[in-house]
């Protein structure tokens, strides 16, 4: 369950990272600061994220 949830979160956490950089872009924030926070929020975001779709991905199996 843990390789897979590892494998999962890059996909997971660079996709809720990569939106919340697009959030933060949209709303003005286009400095390096910003960005990196939230990259980083996103990214930390996706851990409970991964932890549910690898859950249902083992008890469905």
């Amino acid at each position: 369950m843990l390789r897979l949830g590892f494998i999962l979160h890059l996909f997971i956490g660079s996709t809720i990272a990569g939106s919340a950089v697009i959030a933060a872009l949209v709303i003005g924030q286009d400095t390096l600061i910003p960005i990196l926070i939230a990259a980083a929020l996103g990214f930390i975001a996706a851990i409970p994220v991964t932890w549910v779709v690898t859950k249902m991905l083992y008890e469905d199996g």
